[in-house]
């Protein structure tokens, strides 16, 4: 599977966040039912806390939806 690559320019990006800049869900409010009726994993774990920080080299993986990676905006 491809590997989308998400550019950040701060430090790091909160789960809620990243997955409206990447297109996953439109709105925040959709992200805690999002949470609830998908897995997410950051680097291999399972998450479900919208307020997970992800960092430059996290890789985000959602089964049938695609598997991400976050980077610093100038490595973009």
């Amino acid at each position: 599977m491809h590997t989308e690559k998400i550019s950040i320019h701060t430090g790091y990006i909160p789960l809620g966040q990243f997955l409206k800049l990447a297109g996953v869900i439109d709105t925040g409010g959709m992200v805690k039912i999002f949470l609830a009726e998908y897995d997410v994993f950051v680097n291999d774990e399972q998450e479900q806390r919208r307020g997970r920080k992800l960092y430059p080299n996290d890789q985000i993986t959602i089964p049938d939806v695609g598997v991400y990676e976050i980077v610093k905006e100038e490595d973009a």
